[in-house]
Order: structure tokens, then sequence, then C-alpha cells
């Protein structure tokens, strides 16, 4: 079937009169929405020379719209710089003890998620690695390494390198049950499907939105769990991190009492106007639109690439796989340059070329697609 979203939303990103654009895992395509944001920031800034007060509640309004969208209270919801900053954040947080100070890291992560947890090593944490086989990750990896030991379960919810999603809630269970926290990365997610934090079970989440919520880079987002936020303190902070930011004491290190507090400093203006849009233009079709739209699309191209006899390395079932899809290649590099100039936009991510897909696509992208790979078969993996 067909998409049953408004053509009106498609009409809304300009690139797609031009290209085939399958790369939103990596950057949202720009919306005519997103665009009017960016203008309306640099009229405020135009006019009124530095108006702080209503900067600072567009923050606090995206800050709104976010928790919203997550099923997450206000208070539980900090607005960071990137992702990166919002996993430091939780990580110089926590104290790794001799009691619990194991970090059980699975190796579908971003490098990112990764790197921050190696270099807490040096304030005592232990690496405990999740091994992955076949392309997939199971909760019976996890569950033989997490125990009375492990601090905190770091995951991803959707692998970048090959679509594979995770099974969320069982895992969340698992660690409460062995007193573990859980730390969800949703980048490669969040914006395709509804979402809530609570109902998931999560400790802590990241995201942010220059992906599939369709924004700038710049703008990422913490989800604490309420009961938590006031027992954590970061090791690293600012003056948007205090009780009240414009005071501008030096003194004393009072911390916000809501996930505030795992902020730093000065907010990036510009591209909060940005991703508040962005969120918006998804809000007004619904998560439970878009889910259906990506997960038809994905399912569509995964049964063209399997039909065709292609390698691919997504999972062949639906529940286990995330808005996009990895097709292995020769030359994953040259096999997206060759597309490129066949107007088709797509990524490489190790030896495969990823296709991310989001709700502004439609059946023709993914015939595009797959015959633009027909053409260029002799770079493409066979099964």
């Amino acid at each position: 079937m067909e998409s049953t979203l408004p053509d009106a939303f498609r009409a809304r990103f300009p690139l797609l009169a031009r290209r085939v654009y399958v790369n939103s895992c990596s950057q949202g395509a720009l919306s005519l929405d997103v665009e009017a944001a960016l203008a309306a920031f640099t009229e405020s800034w135009h006019e009124h020379g530095s108006p702080w007060d209503q900067w600072v509640a567009e923050v606090e309004r995206l800050r709104a719209v976010f928790a919203a969208a997550v099923g997450a209270d206000l208070d539980e919801i900090a607005v960071m710089p990137s992702a990166s900053a919002a996993i430091g954040a939780i990580a110089t947080a926590l104290a790794f003890d001799a009691a619990r100070r194991q970090v059980v890291i699975g190796e579908f992560e971003f490098p990112t998620l990764a790197h921050i947890w190696l270099a807490q090593q040096r304030r005592g944490a232990s690496i405990v690695w999740a091994r992955a086989v076949d392309d997939t990750l199971t909760i019976d990896e996890y569950a033989a390494r997490i125990d009375e030991r492990t601090l905190v379960v770091p995951v991803t919810h959707v692998c970048f390198r090959n679509g594979y999603r995770l099974d969320v809630p069982r895992l969340a269970a698992l660690c409460r049950e062995r007193g573990a926290y859980m730390l969800l990365d949703d980048y490669q997610r969040t914006g395709t499907a509804p979402l809530n934090v609570h109902a998931l079970g999560v400790d802590f989440m990241v995201t942010g939105t220059l992906k599939y919520l369709l924004g700038p880079s710049g703008v990422a987002f913490l989800y604490v769990r309420r009961a938590l936020v006031e027992r954590l303190e970061p090791l690293v902070t600012g003056w948007f991190g205090r009780a009240d930011p414009f005071a501008f004491a030096l003194q004393p290190l009072d911390w916000s009492s809501s996930a505030r507090r795992f902020e730093s400093g000065t907010p990036p203006v510009p591209n909060v106007y940005a991703a508040t849009a962005g969120i918006a233009l998804l809000q007004s079709v619904g998560f439970d639109a878009v889910e259906r739209q990506v997960s038809r699309l994905v399912s569509r191209f995964v049964d063209g690439a399997l039909a065709r006899g292609f390698d691919v390395a997504t999972p062949a079932d639906p529940v286990r796989r995330g808005p996009l899809a990895v097709v292995r290649a020769t030359d994953a590099a040259e096999l997206v340059r060759r597309l490129a100039a066949r107007g088709v936009i797509a990524s490489a991510r190790g030896t495969g070329l990823r296709a991310s897909f989001h709700a502004y696509n439609n059946d023709a992208d993914v015939d595009v697609i797959l015959d633009a790979l027909d053409a260029e078969a002799t770079l493409v993996r066979r099964a």
C-alpha cells in the first residue's frame, strides 16, 4: 500500500524534488519549516540585538516539546549540545567503586558511546564486552555478563552499521532485576516511531536532532529518570547547571533540582529554533503514521534486495530492525559515489551501503535505489 501521509508533507523538503534521499541516519533532509525557523532566529537577532529572555524561553519550549514527544516529565530532560556531552555527563556522575564498577558494552554501539566509557577506566571502571554473532546481539549475550558487579549497561536501540534493533524493554527489565543502570542511545531511531521512555523502563536516554528529528547538529537531549536526578552530579558543569543561572553567583555550587543540572554552558540558540521546528513537523503527521511508512519502506527495500540475491546485513525479521537497511558491497565507498551520480544519496558504513528511510520517502524512492543497485551490481555482494 502506498503512503497515507499527505503529499504536502513530502513537499516540505525541496531536496526530494531533485534527489532520492536515503541518508536520514546521517542527517535529516532540510525542510522549509526548519529553514524558516533559522530565519526567525536571525530576524530576532537583527531586530532586538540580544533578546536573551526570548531565546532562553525558546530553549524551554524545546524542552517541553521533546519531553511530551518521548513521554517524559519536563524536569527529566536536559538540552545538550551533543550525545557525547550527554553520555559524558552521566559517565562522570557515576562512582565506580569496589562493589559495582563494571560497564557492559555491546559491539553494536556508535564509537562515541564506547569511547566515553573506556575513558572512565581511569576512574575505576571495568569494561566487559557483549559480543555480536552473525549481525545479531542477543539479550542472552548481555544476560551472561550482567551481574552484581555491573554498574551500568549502555546500549544502542538500533545499530548504525546494520539496522539491528535491540529488545530494549527486555534488557531494561534484566538490568533492573540485577541492580544495574541502563543507558539507551536512541539516536538511530528517535523520530521514526512513537517513544515512551517511562514505558521502556530505561534509567537514562540520549538522542539528538540532526537525524530523524529533522533538525540541525548542535542539539541533543538527555533523559534522566526522576528518582535518579538529584543523586547525580557530573564532573563537567557550567552556569546553566545551577539552580538559578542568571544569579551569576560564583558560589556555592548549587545544582538544579531537575535534569538541567547536567547542562553546562550557553545553549545553542539558533539550533534550538530549528530543532523545535523539526519535531513540530513530525508531530503534525504523527509518529504512528511515520512508523508505518518507515517500516513499510524498509520492508520493501529488504525484500527487494533479498529477491535479487544481494547480501543483506539487516535482520529479515521486521521486529528486529530499525529505520535503516544495509546491503554488503565489494567497495561500499565507491558504490555510494556511483549511486550519488545517479541521484541517490546514501552512505557507506563498513563494508555495506546503508539506506536509511524516513516518512518523506516513498515507494518510488525504494524502486529507484533497487534499480541503481541492479545497474551497479558488480559492486554488490551476493548472498
